[in-house]
């Protein structure tokens, strides 16, 4: 063979390698989360994409999957992880709402040897429990201790959490984070569960609510565990000619929110970084199906935090950037 043979043949190859090599590199990652018109949702999808900037540039692709309502939100999550399978993910992110329903699709992800995060609810036992890589979110009940504490620390002793989601496991542990939260600041708190159909309803809340209030006089402390709840909550407090004496909290927060908190009609937003949620889980399965990369802790946390009077100015920088 002549030199300029072999020296066309080493490029060939090595033409061949880098080929083979990024065709590798295209991690085609499927995303459920919440709808799209959810203020929260909308902050992790901008996350998700953010981090799909990568993905993209090396071939691949991030897909947002997401239930038309939350009528059956166990149900259709479920129904949308099997889809990310028969659209040929590899790599699935995926809310552990409501395990009942869930479970089974995740176990049908992990037998196709398909990596996936549970990400938001379900926590680092639901990673453990299905075999999932990484947890990426808050612990949904540490998140309402952190609510009912801060409500108990600054006075306020009978409360009531608003649970607009009855069934999902995340909104369950928050109300029973904030009942045990306010418990151990000297307080009690009890449930107000509401029919499904009235998540993100502000009218439907703000009736529930204002009604709930008045016929519980001893009331002053109320926590909610969704942004357009914390809306109706406003409202309702008002309505019932309650302001000044009855505050409340919220998990999540949006530019109403922050706003509320800014005139003071709101005490605080527990923050669980939205955004952070989904940068992170898709950037470390980007990571992992391209190269192999791990992150050794399994746990990441991103919350909670608390927002209120004292941070609301750099959080409201952070809003206006469309992370927050």
């Amino acid at each position: 063979m002549s030199k300029f043979s072999r020296v066309a043949a080493t490029l060939s190859t090595a033409a061949l390698i880098t080929c083979a090599a990024s065709a590798a590199m295209a991690a085609n990652i499927f995303v459920v989360g919440g709808k799209a018109d959810d203020p929260f949702w909308s902050i992790v999808k901008r996350g998700a994409e953010d981090a799909g900037i990568v993905a993209k540039a090396e071939g691949g692709s991030v897909t947002w999957l997401a239930p038309q309502n939350y009528d059956h939100l166990g149900p259709d999550a479920a129904e949308l992880i099997r889809q990310a399978i028969a659209q040929g993910a590899d790599a699935i992110v995926a809310p552990d709402w409501v395990p009942q329903a869930e479970d089974p699709a995740f176990k049908e992800v992990a037998k196709k040897h398909i990596p996936f995060i549970v990400y938001n609810a379900g926590g680092i036992q639901a990673a453990d429990r299905l075999g999932a890589m990484n947890y990426v979110g808050a612990v949904d009940y540490q998140a309402g201790v952190a609510g009912g504490k801060y409500l108990g620390d600054h006075g306020q002793k009978t409360g009531v959490c608003v649970n607009s989601l009855p069934g999902a496991a995340n909104i369950e542990d928050y109300c029973r984070g904030f009942k045990d939260g306010i418990t151990k600041a000297g307080g009690t708190a009890d449930v107000l569960p509401l029919p499904a159909t009235a998540e993100g309803n502000v009218t439907a809340v703000t009736q529930a609510v204002r009604a709930y209030l008045l016929k519980h006089p001893k009331v002053d402390a109320v926590f909610t565990t969704a942004n357009l709840d914390a809306v109706g909550v406003a409202q309702a407090i008002a309505q019932s000619g309650k302001t000044g004496k009855v505050k409340f909290c919220g998990v999540n927060f949006d530019q109403a929110i922050l706003s509320q908190i800014s005139a003071g009609t709101q005490a605080c937003a527990i923050d669980q970084q939205g955004y952070q949620q989904g940068f992170y889980a898709v950037s470390i399965l980007n990571g992992y199906v391209n190269y192999g990369l791990t992150i050794p802790t399994r746990e990441i946390l991103t919350g909670p935090g608390i927002v209120d009077a004292s941070n609301i100015k750099s959080t409201l920088a952070g809003a206006k950037q469309g992370k927050r």
